[in-house]
């Protein structure tokens, strides 16, 4: 599963360094699968959908800071803990439920970003 910020962000930031993916954003944001991940021009997802990863895609929330769960890895492979839930001052970095995926498709998801 990936990790979801709720509406009770405070927006101190303390998250967005903490992610080994890059996955967390400032509200308002826009973002790409480029960024802080090995990915570079065209890249294919499981579901046989093709961009380019350098594409500018939208803020996903303009309110608060946010986590783009197609980057999320709960930071398997690289901690033993979700960091950002971690160091958030007012717990609102919780599982997402609408996004669950086992511990070998984190992994995965992992090595897909940082392929080298």
């Amino acid at each position: 599963m990936a990790i979801k910020i709720t509406d009770e962000c405070i927006n101190c930031g303390a998250c967005e360094p903490e992610c080994p993916n890059n996955a967390i954003y400032d509200a308002g944001a826009a973002w790409r699968f480029s960024d802080g991940t090995n990915l570079k021009g065209m890249i294919n997802f499981p579901t046989g959908e093709v961009m380019d990863a350098g594409e500018v895609q939208p803020a996903i929330s303009d309110e608060v800071y946010y986590i783009v769960s197609d980057k999320c890895t709960e930071c398997v492979g690289f901690h033993d803990e979700p960091q950002c839930a971690a160091v958030c001052p007012v717990d609102c970095c919780v599982d997402n439920e609408d996004v669950r995926e086992t511990e070998e498709e984190l992994l995965a998801k992992k090595a897909w970003l940082h392929v080298e």
